[in-house]
């Protein structure tokens, strides 16, 4: 990982919504299954600075962006 990032765990929900996690021991003591996390890179900029909507909004662009990867591949 680089050093100018930060790492949070995401769980998209059924209707849309993101989650943030700052790591699977904490997901996991909330009853969610580690398996389900996606790992994203946050720049250092934004996960110290940035507000937990703008966090939410970076991680929902990378997951979609993961969506639109994985069906250009198929």
């Amino acid at each position: 990982m680089d050093s100018d990032k930060d790492v949070l765990y995401v769980r998209r929900e059924k209707d849309g919504a993101v989650t943030l996690y700052v790591d699977e021991d904490w997901a996991a003591e909330r009853g969610v299954d580690p398996s389900l996390l996606v790992k994203v890179e946050i720049p250092r900029e934004l996960y110290a600075n940035g507000t937990v909507q703008q966090l939410r909004e970076y991680a929902a662009n990378y997951l979609e962006s993961l969506d639109e990867h994985k069906h250009s591949s198929s």
